[in-house]
């Protein structure tokens, strides 16, 4: 597949995270999470070209594949999709960064399997558009999540993770991304530092921006239609 149109999409969406981020009143860093599901190894090596040196993969297998064709190249692999916990064994210590840690047995399968000495750095993904086919912990469950996971050490936390209904409708996408944040500062105010917000996909990044994402995690809108 042909991505010559990526430096320019790239450009595109840039000018829209510092557009939106004013709008917002927001000045810090927004991470560009390149999503190559589906596309092949020859994504990555555009998205690196491009100054994109952060990959995000929804299945753990399909990652693990391309790891290993592009073990040569500095790529900071991040899991973005549901993880099961009889994969925890595959994807603790592959991965800078797992978005999608939804409940405590998952934690204790990730600490388990993390090599003595190491960190494996995760978010917690959060259901905030109360969708019930959409994975991640009850916004009311959080609290008391985040207080189960301080007792894994082998776990680094960094903060939250969610995605919006999926609509055109730029209010329900805000009500999501406003309360993954508000979330976030509640646990702050309980003295606990969450400092990245992993939220926003192609379709809704601009609204997630404006909610203060660290994140946005984006496929389509740099690389075209997947395959």
């Amino acid at each position: 597949m042909d991505f010559s149109a990526l430096p320019d999409s790239l450009a595109r969406v840039r000018e829209a995270v510092e557009k939106h981020q004013a709008m917002g009143g927001w000045t810090h860093p927004v991470r560009i999470v390149a999503v190559t599901k589906t596309h092949g190894p020859e994504a990555v090596r555009a998205a690196l070209a491009a100054g994109l040196a952060d990959v995000g993969e929804n299945r753990v297998q399909e990652a693990l594949q391309k790891q290993a064709a592009l073990a040569e190249l500095p790529v900071a692999w991040h899991l973005i999709g549901s993880l099961q916990r009889n994969k925890a064994k595959h994807a603790v210590g592959r991965f800078a960064l797992i978005h999608s840690l939804d409940r405590a047995d998952l934690a204790a399968e990730l600490d388990r399997r993390m090599a003595p000495g190491g960190r494996q750095a995760v978010l917690v993904q959060v259901n905030c558009s109360d969708e019930p086919q959409k994975g991640g912990a009850e916004p009311d469950g959080l609290p008391g999540l985040l207080d189960e996971l301080d007792r894994f050490e082998r776990l680094e936390l960094r903060g939250l993770m969610t995605m919006s209904a999926l609509t055109g409708d730029a209010e329900e996408q805000r009500r999501a991304f406003r309360r993954l944040r508000e979330l976030r500062d509640a646990e702050e105010r309980r003295g606990r530092r969450l400092p990245e917000l992993s939220m926003g996909m192609s379709g809704d990044y601009p609204v997630a921006v404006e909610e203060g994402a660290t994140m946005i995690r984006l496929g389509t809108v740099l690389f075209g239609e997947r395959a």
